[in-house]
């Protein structure tokens, strides 16, 4: 028996209220009004822009902490600065090389690390305050609502079914059952975020691949009250060395923000080849240095968070629009993962994308012929310059850090092209080596003072949900799981 499902339509569908969707949602709303009071036709409603959030509240599933690029903020919001929560601006910023027990301090801070003009945030704050903006313009904001699957009329997207409620850890109705919604939509833009399910879904059922597979890095990090001295709010660090080895790819970083807070974390790209490696428990270690240790005794751990970042690049990037839908942000690729920053990408994407839905919802026409104005829009932007700069610059590192660093400084000299261009690369789980029958290594325990094992940290990431709930991770063959990844890569 098929459900029955009340039904939503609207001119346009954002799937996720990072800073991509929020700022697609703000400039279009602007956009309309701006249309609207000229007595142009036809007339627009920012009222039909429609924008989900899986969270209880914007900014739910966002962690303070973030270096931010202030230029697509100030062509979103010109006179942010009056009422933006932006926690301090960049004093320092320095490169450490780490030993076990030392650090050494790079006299010149390589371009990439260097961070002036730029703000410490958190980035939960920032998209609060978005959020409110966005709603004050008319736009509909949905919280704790998750898209289940997307709809297709034809050849194109038409928009979403969220998910149901009231079900079961087998998916079973329970008393409280409620149905998800059909939400209809001219545009449907996914914001979902890095692997979002539907876009995942979207780019295998559209073949929407570029000529590189995603990559993938994991950010651990905590979030810190210290005390008074330990870090000076603007002060920014970022680590390269101990203890990620030289044949992986990572580092860490060290941002200081007001009233003696400070953001940690360790940043690996996914494609390593121990299987028994443990990001969380290599970001404890590196905790443990010195360094750290000076700034971190003695103060009080706030929140734990771990975030997926899109490490492909340019060439990585999937085709980002097609009948009725766009890709935007992190879900796009939208990353310079030399710099680590992709807020202010991700802003601009979403800008770009409202430009190119306004011209198709005036001319009628929302077909990709229409939509695929965006990437084009997308070339012509600082987006592209930056992007095109780095396009080579992940791949270099997938066989270790002292081969990337020799291609990295060819690209740096030739524009991004480097030895090859386009470098090629391959999926990160194609570099898991087989565990050849060692025993799997103990779970990481932590002191309970400055390092924690991974249940206390996940304690400290704010999760909540009901005990029969269904997962939100599903495996498509189980199988695996009790076969290969435990025979193979001992992965228990």
């Amino acid at each position: 028996m098929s459900i029955q499902r009340e039904q939503l339509e609207g001119d346009v569908l954002i799937i996720g209220a990072g800073p991509a969707g929020l700022s697609c949602a703000l400039h279009l709303a602007k956009l309309i009004k701006k249309h609207n009071a000229s007595g142009a036709k036809p007339e627009l409603s920012a009222e039909s822009i429609y924008v989900l959030e899986k969270g209880r509240e914007i900014g739910a599933h966002q962690l303070s902490g973030a270096i931010m690029n202030p230029n697509a903020l100030a062509e979103l919001v010109p006179d942010f600065e009056k009422s933006a929560p932006l926690d301090t601006p960049v004093t320092d910023s320095a490169a450490l090389l780490f030993t076990k027990n030392s650090s050494l301090r790079f006299p010149i801070t390589p371009p990439p690390f260097q961070n002036k003009g730029n703000y410490v945030v958190s980035l939960s704050r920032i998209t609060k305050w978005l959020g409110g903006l966005v709603e004050a313009t008319g736009v509909n904001v949905f919280k704790e609502f998750g898209g289940a699957e997307l709809i297709y009329e034809g050849d194109g997207v038409a928009g979403v079914i969220t998910e149901d409620k009231g079900v079961d850890k087998n998916g079973k109705p329970k008393d409280n059952f409620t149905p998800g919604y059909e939400l209809r939509a001219k545009v449907t833009v996914l914001a979902e975020g890095t692997r979002g399910s539907l876009t995942k879904k979207l780019v295998a059922a559209k073949k929407l691949d570029n000529i590189n597979p995603q990559s993938y890095g994991i950010g651990v990090k905590e979030l810190w009250d210290v005390q008074p001295g330990r870090i000076q709010p603007g002060y920014v660090a970022h680590t390269l060395g101990w203890p990620v080895s030289t044949d992986m790819y990572g580092g860490g970083w060290i941002y200081g923000l007001s009233n003696n807070r400070v953001s940690v974390g360790l940043v690996l790209a996914l494609e390593y080849a121990d299987p028994q490696f443990d990001p969380h428990a290599a970001f404890q270690t590196w905790k443990t240095h010195p360094f750290l240790k000076k700034i971190l005794e003695g103060g009080k751990l706030v929140r734990y968070g771990a975030k997926s970042l899109p490490y492909g690049g340019w060439y990585a990037m999937p085709r980002t629009y097609v009948d009725g839908g766009l890709i935007i942000g992190d879900s796009g690729s939208f990353l310079d993962s030399q710099r680590l920053k992709g807020i202010h990408l991700a802003m601009k994407s979403g800008m770009l994308a409202a430009d190119t839905i306004f011209e198709a919802l005036k001319s009628g026409d929302t077909s990709s012929k229409t939509l695929s104005a965006f990437p084009q829009r997308v070339e012509q932007s600082y987006i592209k310059k930056e992007l095109w700069q780095v396009r080579n610059f992940h791949q270099s590192f997938q066989h270790g850090m002292l081969r990337g660093f020799v291609h990295t400084a060819f690209q740096q000299i030739t524009g991004g092209r480097g030895l090859i261009d386009p470098m090629r690369a391959h999926a990160g789980h194609e570099a898991y080596k087989k565990i050849n029958g060692r025993p799997a290594p103990e779970r990481f325990k932590g002191d309970g003072k400055l390092t924690f094992d991974r249940l206390t940290d996940v304690y400290h990431s704010g999760t909540r949900h009901e005990e029969d709930q269904p997962c939100h991770l599903h495996v498509a063959d189980t199988n695996i799981c009790s076969t290969k990844c435990v025979i193979a890569l001992s992965n228990y």
